[in-house]
């Protein structure tokens, strides 16, 4: 995958999650929109930063063949990933939101759980339909 491949995906992912993850947060936290929606995007520059990294190492350790990779290593790959984001951004929600240490790992925890359905299930997606697309194009 190239470095603009890469970019693209992470792109990708973090427009259709900060979709999700605005549209859910106002049905379930008192905040007003403008609030969670820069929250969501500070964490969703964080997870682009965090994403490429995070996948030039997975790569380097797991190969770069990722059709055959199976549920284990892409559940590893989502657990992994979001152990990560839960360093960056537990502070983070703490401030944002005045919320204790055990409120904004409440959100932080049903954040994960939102994130390790979507990750893998993204990429799932974007990985098969990236080779037939690739296929179709030659």
């Amino acid at each position: 995958m190239t470095k603009r491949e890469r970019i693209f995906q992470a792109v990708l992912f973090e427009v259709l999650a900060l979709i999700f993850l605005v549209v859910l947060g106002k049905l379930f936290i008192d905040e007003q929109v403008h609030v969670l929606g820069g929250l969501a995007l500070v964490f969703s520059m964080i997870a682009m930063v965090w994403n490429y990294i995070f996948n030039i190492g997975f790569d380097r350790l797991y190969g770069h063949e990722r059709i055959s990779r199976g549920f284990k290593v892409r559940a590893i790959h989502a657990l992994a990933f979001e152990a990560g984001m839960l360093a960056f951004t537990l502070p983070i929600v703490m401030w944002a939101l005045s919320f204790t240490f055990w409120q904004a790992l409440m959100l932080d925890l049903v954040g994960i759980g939102f994130f390790l359905i979507y990750a893998p299930l993204f990429h799932y997606i974007y990985d098969h339909t990236r080779v037939r697309f690739h296929a179709s194009a030659v």
